[in-house]
């Protein structure tokens, strides 16, 4: 008996879990594009709330450099995070195509929406399973553990971040050493 027929003759429910299982797997591969400091990231859309037009952010006194500050996101406080000077890089400068993208980050037991500041959102792709690459140990301009994979779009590679890594909130309020950017983490949620 085929795995369709199979699922046509389970109960409704364990046919629609079924599907969401399918579908799920489907969204696993789909990833969005953006530009930081000249080079071309993804992350998993599976993470990814919205983008949001850079604007209205309001800032925090004695935050380290890489937190910009935070936006109010229908009544909720959301960080923003400066992805470039999270990587140890540059601080992203502003233009008309800044974003901002708001993720959802794994936080133990819990979630909490992140802003992530990037110069400026491609598109949605696909990259099937075959065409990632395990991530580098060294030569990549960013520390390895942020990288998920090395995604393979028409023939370039493409950076695929961890993002619950790039975004940890315990490492983040660590690397401030303040007590005051860890509350401010974590009062989104």
């Amino acid at each position: 008996m085929s795995a369709v027929a199979q699922i046509s003759k389970r109960p409704p429910q364990a046919a629609n879990v079924a599907a969401d299982m399918i579908a799920a797997q489907q969204d696993q591969q789909q990833y969005l594009t953006f530009m930081l400091g000249g080079e071309t990231y993804a992350m998993g859309i599976l993470a990814i709330k919205e983008i949001i037009e850079y604007g209205n952010l309001t800032e925090v006194p004695r935050m380290p450099d890489f937190i910009r500050g935070v936006i109010n996101l229908r009544g909720a406080v959301v960080p923003v995070i400066d992805l470039g000077a999270r990587f140890g890089k540059q601080a992203t400068s502003i233009s008309r195509r800044t974003c901002i993208v708001i993720t959802e980050v794994s936080n133990g037991d819990s979630t909490q929406d992140i802003g992530v500041m990037v110069d400026a959102v491609n598109e949605v792709v696909e990259i099937p399973v075959s065409e990632i690459e395990p991530a580098p140990s060294f030569g990549a301009n960013i520390r390895a553990d942020f990288i998920e994979g090395m995604g393979k779009i028409n023939s370039k590679f493409v950076i695929i971040l961890d993002i619950n890594q790039v975004l940890s909130v315990e490492e983040m309020a660590t690397l401030s050493g303040t007590s005051s950017a860890a509350g401010t983490l974590r009062a989104a949620n």
